[in-house]
């Protein structure tokens, strides 16, 4: 059980390791991958391709969804004539005929010519029906009327309107020569006429589904053993189409129950190989980063998620690919570790989406591109015009190399696929996204980005403000050591932000008990006179410990309280051990020395070397130049000679850089003057 605690967490980071390579691989699509990459325009760089079986040449969705269109718009329209109704009208007519000139003074000859005359009108309108008023009006040329079970062809302007009634009554009645008796058809034809035909919507409908059912989805066929495409030529638009034909055919024939476990095996060797490559990475660049599962969770976790969504917008539509803002990775990742990580782990993302994604050497070209633009563009992230810039910069990239691609394929750009460059557009803004989801990170996995160092350093924050009202001189003092902290850091290119921040808190544990500390007293009373010498290192040396508590109570993140726990590493309280081993020569040092630890990075080094040069210049009389070279370099070699900066990776050439930076600003804060000879 020791040994398994002591390898706990190398045993939690294979386990994190298989979990996540299952995890990709299960949301891979399911099939095989054409050993052929190939793209229109360019050069078939591999041996003459013959065809290695028959197979049919598939046509491409636009054309289907031409295809599909054409036979929706000239789809056949069936109309239903009900020849109930028109008996029903003929019977109405006689009844209404006789009720109508009974008593008009009309003799036999003249009602029998009307009779006559009105069933001549009406086999007229209803020689092929009146078209129902709510629906359209026919259109196309596959127009047939259902007559008894027998459908024969008509056109749309062979049906009658009811509004059309009236000009019919006029024109026959004019032929007849009884214009005179207009008004009396009218009226008797308005109450008379019923529309009789309506669109037959269920058999129409099964006509237009028999129609697309019988659409052909291939447009010939490639006998095995036929040259498809020759080394060295250009593929061009049928080439594509016979290549991607095969493709397809290719890749769900590999896709069989016999089949899927090689593939599935050899997708996880890949996912392995390449996940394999950034733990070595992390391990021997990245110790800090790799000795740390927090960490290490936080970036596997974002691949796995860009991996996920990518794979979900690919199942769904995989011209929707380029949506999906990739470049929120290398953001990230430079936002909470450095530039170096965040491409090479954006690099390795990439290179696994490349399994999946259409035209792979397109993708992953347009993405690394991007990824290195997005590393070398973005700096101080937590002001929001940089992003802005930064952003606009990436999806100029985006387009820019889509174009030359574009051109490379079509000859021209002639042809621009304006949606594809609507889709680098929304990738662009969904890529600001990256502001709240730094801030969602910060609280999920405890990490710090540079916004909330930003926060942190404001001197108006409640933690600051306390300081400054109980321990104003530990307040003063931070301030001016945070400033030769953040100089040296930007003279050796640390994280100044980090290490002004950590300077500004490294005290606060001081306002235990303010006035035991030099800084904070205002009058000649010592309290320190009072107590015995190992009291008052205990004091001095608990203002560590106190530091650490409160900066725990006020949600101080670790990154800062690092800084608490190791500005003045194991280092001994001097002058009261002096003070106490006069007292007692079997005095213990280890009662008198902080308990760390040590400095463990530049910044946390930078901050040891900047709180104790500030403390000792407040000790210097009259100070001059030499004065302040001398206790400098006397200050850092005693830190030096105790070895406190072991564990830092500082080099002897950046604390000479921190030096010099020392020297120069102390001597503008004492204001130096050259003696002038009286």
């Amino acid at each position: 059980m020791d040994n398994l605690y002591k390898k706990q967490s190398h045993i939690y980071k294979l386990f994190l390791y298989i979990v996540l390579v299952g995890l990709i691989v299960f949301f891979f699509p399911k099939g095989g991958k054409f050993k052929y990459e190939f793209q229109k325009g360019k050069p078939w760089q591999f041996e003459n391709l013959y065809a290695p079986f028959d197979f049919s040449i598939q046509k491409t969705d636009d054309e289907l969804a031409k295809e599909k269109k054409d036979i929706i718009d000239n789809r056949t329209r069936y109309y239903r004539y009900d020849e109930q109704i028109v008996t029903e009208v003929y019977s109405s007519l006689d009844i209404k005929l006789d009720a109508q000139w009974q008593n008009s003074g009309l003799n036999d000859s003249q009602k029998n010519k009307l009779k006559s005359t009105a069933r001549a009108i009406l086999q007229l309108i209803y020689t092929n029906g009146i078209l129902d008023p709510l629906e359209d009006t026919p259109q196309g040329n596959s127009i047939f009327l259902v007559v008894n079970n027998e459908a024969r062809k008509v056109s749309g302007s062979d049906f009658y309107r009811i509004s059309e009634v009236e000009n019919s009554i006029e024109t026959v009645l004019s032929q007849q020569g009884l214009s005179g008796f207009a008004d009396e058809f009218k009226a008797l034809f308005f109450d008379l006429v019923t529309p009789n035909v309506t669109l037959d919507k269920e058999l129409t409908r099964k006509t237009l589904e028999d129609a697309l059912s019988k659409i052909s989805y291939t447009r010939g066929t490639v006998d095995e053993g036929k040259l498809i495409i020759a080394k060295g030529e250009v593929v061009e638009t049928d080439d594509l189409k016979v290549l991607e034909s095969l493709k397809s055919e290719y890749e769900s024939d590999l896709w069989t129950d016999s089949n899927s476990y090689y593939i599935l095996v050899g997708y996880t060797v890949l996912v392995a190989l390449v996940l394999l490559m950034l733990f070595l990475f992390l391990k021997k660049y990245r110790k800090e980063v790799y000795d740390n599962n927090t960490k290490v969770t936080f970036i596997f976790f974002n691949i796995l998620l860009l991996v996920v969504v990518t794979t979900l917008v690919i199942n769904y539509n995989e011209a929707l690919v380029f949506v999906v803002p990739l470049c929120i990775l290398p953001l990230i990742l430079k936002t909470f570790f450095d530039a170096r990580l965040g491409l090479f782990v954006h690099v390795l993302t990439v290179l696994i989406l490349g399994f999946v994604v259409p035209n792979s050497f397109e993708y992953i070209f347009l993405q690394i591109i991007t990824g290195i633009v997005t590393i070398l563009t973005v700096s101080e992230l937590y002001k929001r015009a940089n992003l802005f810039v930064s952003v606009g910069q990436i999806t100029l990239i985006y387009i820019v190399a889509y174009l030359a691609f574009h051109t490379i394929h079509e000859g021209n750009l002639s042809n621009i696929e304006w949606f594809t460059l609507g889709l680098f557009l929304l990738n662009g803004m969904i890529t600001l996204f990256v502001q709240p989801l730094i801030y969602i990170y910060e609280k999920i996995f405890g990490l710090v980005s540079d916004v909330s160092l930003l926060e942190l350093s404001d001197t108006n924050s409640k933690l600051l403000k306390e300081l400054s009202n109980k321990a104003p001189g530990t307040f003063n003092h931070s301030l001016q050591v945070a400033n030769l902290a953040e100089a040296a850091a930007n003279g050796i290119g640390a994280n100044a932000m980090l290490v002004r921040v950590g300077a500004l808190y490294h005290d606060i544990g001081k306002m235990d008990n303010p006035t035991y500390f030099t800084e904070n007293q205002i009058t000649n009373v010592n309290p320190h006179d009072e107590i015995a010498p190992k009291e008052s290192a205990r004091i001095i040396l608990d203002h560590v410990i106190k530091g650490i508590e409160i900066a725990r109570k006020n949600n101080i993140p670790d990154r800062v309280v690092d800084f608490i726990r190791s500005h003045h590493g194991t280092s001994l309280v001097y002058y009261f051990y002096k003070q106490q081993l006069e007292l007692d020569d079997e005095t213990n040092e280890e009662d008198f020395r902080y308990s760390g630890p040590l400095p463990f990075s530049k910044e946390t080094a930078i901050l040891m070397m900047a709180d104790a040069v500030e403390a000792a210049s407040k000790s210097l009389k009259n100070p001059t130049f030499l004065m302040i070279d001398e206790f400098v370099e006397k200050i850092i070699a005693g830190q030096m000679k105790s070895d406190q900066y072991i564990n830092a990776d500082i080099t002897f050439r950046e604390i000479e850089t921190i030096k010099k930076i020392f020297k120069g600003k102390l001597t503008n804060i004492y204001h130096l003057r050259v003696e002038y000879p009286e």
